[in-house]
């Protein structure tokens, strides 16, 4: 048995009935914030160079993965194979360059070969990409998910006036640096804290309104 099936294994004994109760709790939305936790903590091994503790960490986010397979397998919907082998596959065909007859010389062409792979597959599945922000990933955490957001209206250059008080940022940024923009976000986050408002879904729920507004002044791309 290899190291990879003893882990599924393992996971689907936790899983079990007479297994772990906090295991057999679990949803796949009860554990979205592990998997943005266990992904943290791999960033910090890389960004300090751990390699030790980086083994460790890669095994933390990818006991998400079984964990997520395992609760997809018990419904019927998929499993871990049906995982390995679809991202195999799809590895596979957006590397016509080495699987194939096509040709990339250096990264940026290798970029360009994915994307038009990409665009044919969701076209041949009947998929278009209908609003501006489409393609921005959806969860990922708040902040990270607003800088895209504010970039992608920024690069094409979408109109959201009124939907950002340019006005107040202004006033936000001047003599702004990373102490004091630190300091006045750990600040407003404690002061959600005392009020009971959850910082993350604000931000995402504001998030989601500047783009609702954005996207109703620009209408459906096709």
């Amino acid at each position: 048995m290899t190291p990879i099936d003893e882990l599924r294994q393992t996971m689907a004994r936790l899983r079990a009935p007479n297994g772990c109760p906090w295991d057999r709790e679990q949803t796949h939305r009860s554990l979205t914030r592990c998997l943005i936790d266990e992904c943290s903590e791999l960033l910090d091994t890389i960004d300090r160079n751990d390699i030790p503790h980086m083994r460790e960490e890669l095994g933390d986010v990818l006991i998400q993965v079984v964990f997520h397979a395992q609760l997809a397998a018990e419904r019927g919907d998929f499993n871990f194979d049906d995982v390995a082998r679809e991202i195999n596959e799809k590895l596979i065909r957006r590397h016509p360059h080495v699987f194939g007859d096509g040709r990339a010389d250096n990264s940026a062409q290798v970029i360009e070969v994915w994307e038009k792979v990409k665009a044919s597959e969701k076209a041949a599945a009947g998929k278009t990409e209908s609003t501006v922000f489409k393609q921005l990933p959806p969860r990922l955490p708040a902040l990270m998910f607003a800088e895209e957001v504010l970039k992608r209206i920024a690069k094409n250059s979408l109109p959201a006036d009124g939907s950002v008080d340019e006005k107040r940022v202004a006033q936000l940024a001047a003599g702004l640096t990373e102490s004091s923009a630190g300091r006045q976000l750990l600040e407003l986050v404690a002061a959600c804290r005392r009020t009971g408002v959850d910082p993350e879904g604000a931000l995402r729920k504001e998030c989601d309104r500047v783009m609702r507004a954005v996207e109703t002044r620009v209408g459906p791309r096709r």
